[in-house]
């Protein structure tokens, strides 16, 4: 008999059922990992993208950069949105529950970059806790994102809260 090869481990449990199904054990009251997204949105490439990288901190913007806590360390960088976008279901169908930017700036050349990851662990915790906070982004990146939203999925889109539409408008 074959010997089969181990399975790699993830290092964190992800809860695909319900944990308010009423059971009571593990995992009641945790947070699902399975309906949130990182979309990237970069206003000077003008483009809008899912990297599931980002979810670790290993997204193709973020690979080869060393991120500094001060935006002086790390001057001259490119503007990127990290977005955190969930979906969420209600009578209707599913919706962009919550979606939540964080600012981070990349200088590919020096291999520096800036970024909170207290903010970053922040905003999406409150994604996924269903809160919109796009307020703080520019308009160019706005519409980057409300377009993308829109294109992903119009349905998703329609059925979503007029606090992010009129946030994006």
């Amino acid at each position: 008999m074959e010997e089969q090869p181990k399975k790699k481990k993830l290092g964190f449990n992800i809860i695909k059922n319900d944990p308010t199904d009423g059971h009571g054990g593990f995992g009641v009251g945790a947070l699902s990992l399975d309906n949130i997204s990182p979309v990237f949105v970069c206003p000077e490439d003008g483009e809008a993208f899912v990297d599931i990288g980002a979810m670790h901190a290993r997204s193709a913007v973020e690979r080869g950069i060393k991120f500094l806590p001060n935006r002086e360390d790390a001057p001259e960088g490119k503007l990127y949105w990290l977005v955190w976008v969930t979906i969420d279901r209600r009578a209707e169908g599913p919706y962009y529950a919550g979606v939540t930017a964080c600012e981070m700036t990349v200088n590919r050349e020096a291999r520096r970059g800036y970024k909170s990851l207290p903010e970053h662990v922040n905003k999406m915790d409150k994604s996924m806790k269903r809160s919109i906070m796009v307020d703080h982004m520019d308009e160019k990146s706005k519409h980057l994102l409300r377009d993308f939203l829109k294109s992903h999925n119009e349905e998703l889109w329609e059925r979503s809260s007029d606090e992010l539409k009129a946030g994006l408008e």
